[in-house]
């Protein structure tokens, strides 16, 4: 995988640009996940555009420390799992290796059951038996790989561009007022002032950075063939930021698109207390008047299951290898998450019904927030260290806004975790 898309030295800086394109996006599809769907329909659904603005801010965020993940992977030439065991000791490394393990399984877990609702919801396939499907994508990721990795980024960037159109045409249904989803992406004090939408406002932002991408964009950067000279390297990392910070927007479009169906819809109808992914998808078609709304919810759902299943293969490859040096064949690999994953999604909905899985997704995003300080303090450390990054190493505002993005994003997590543990 190192090296084996080939960069143009010389062009255009659109034409070398074009040559980088592909990673960020893989990175992107972790920021769309059925966690974000869920918080992006409870605030549309409940408060209307109002929180547009916590999804741009959430969005800068991201932006910051995934541009640290692309300074560390070609500056350093290490992805974040190789640069802990370089810098700590085994009884350090081998405890970060395991909690990264832990947020891929629970970023699985929610995959499962995202792709588990949209067979359901487009073909009525009991949530158990769509579970149980979920395990034959191994096989999808294996055809994928063995045609290259640029085939694997096309066909993300498809599926994304699918779940794009998809939105696209429900939001022309929907009809939303424009001038209020403008005024939406604007910061207001109410946020502060409504307990409830601060809540909501608080979930939106501490599920905005997965630890598992992290590890995933400071590997998947090092899959273009630059120089190792200073400039090359100096601009390699100017064009990955270009393409994260690209793919980014558009997660912040999809998201926001989100946001703007419920509201429109949902909102727009008195309906304020949808949350659930299923509820969203019933609600659909008597309020727009079409049986292709909820289809086209379904198909977007399920596309975002699919990618976000080669996104976890890839990241799991890249924190076992770069942890402890072990390499495991890609197809046992996706098998043995994807089993840890499905025997409780399968337990759950068979004991518990359908009401269930939702608060599993709410478990697996806890999960991710446990984890989610061991990737980020590291990551903000070591960009900063200039005996690990020599001339790359990341300016002081730089780094200053990581940190306080790492530490609001942090304690926001802390804060979920909490009052999930205090019911």
């Amino acid at each position: 995988m190192f090296g084996s898309v080939p960069a143009r030295a010389s062009g255009s800086f659109w034409r070398k640009l074009v040559a980088f394109l592909g990673p960020g996006y893989l990175v992107a599809v972790g920021y769309m996940d059925p966690g974000n769907w869920a918080t992006s329909l409870a605030g549309g659904s409940k408060f209307g555009y109002t929180l547009l603005s916590i999804a741009l801010i959430s969005n800068i965020m991201a932006i910051v420390l995934q541009s640290l993940c692309t300074r560390l992977g070609v500056g350093a030439g290490r992805d974040l799992a190789q640069a802990c065991r370089d810098a700590y000791p085994r009884w350090v490394s081998w405890p970060l290796w395991l909690s990264a393990e832990i947020a891929i399984t629970a970023t699985d877990l929610a995959e499962v059951i995202g792709t588990a609702i949209g067979l359901n919801l487009l073909f009525g396939i009991p949530l158990e038996l769509g579970v149980l499907i979920t395990a034959a994508d191994v096989f999808l990721v294996l055809a994928l790989q063995a045609f290259g990795f640029r085939w694997i980024e096309a066909f993300v960037v498809a599926l994304l561009g699918v779940i794009a159109a998809c939105f696209a045409i429900q939001i022309a249904m929907a009809d939303p007022e424009w001038g209020a989803v403008i005024r939406g992406f604007a910061p207001t004090t109410e946020i502060f002032k409504n307990s409830e939408m601060l809540y909501l406002a608080l979930g939106i932002l501490g599920a905005t950075v997965m630890p598992h991408n992290l590890y995933l964009h400071s590997g998947l950067v090092q899959t273009r063939g630059y120089a190792d000279d200073v400039a090359s390297k100096r601009e390699a990392i100017k064009l990955a930021t270009v393409d994260s910070t690209l793919a980014l927007c558009l997660a912040l479009t999809i998201n926001a698109s989100i946001l703007i169906l419920a509201a429109a819809t949902f909102h727009h109808a008195g309906k304020t207390d949808v949350a659930e992914l299923d509820q969203a998808h019933a609600f659909l078609a008597p309020l727009l008047g079409s049986t292709l709304a909820p289809t086209l919810f379904g198909i977007a759902l399920l596309c975002c299951g699919l990618n976000s299943t080669i996104t976890a293969t890839l990241a799991g490859q890249i924190v076992m290898e770069g942890f402890i040096q072990f390499k495991m064949k890609p197809w046992l690999r996706r098998m043995i998450t994807r089993m840890i994953a499905i025997v409780p999604a399968v337990g759950v909905t068979m004991w518990a019904g359908e009401k269930a899985t939702g608060q599993l997704l709410i478990l697996s995003q806890v999960v991710l927030s446990l984890q989610l300080p061991f990737a980020v303090v590291p990551l903000v450390m070591f960009t900063a260290s200039r005996a690990k990054m020599g001339v790359f190493v990341a300016p002081r505002w730089l780094t200053a806004a990581a940190a306080v993005i790492a530490v609001i994003i942090i304690a926001l997590n802390m804060k979920l975790v909490f009052d999930f543990a205090t019911g």
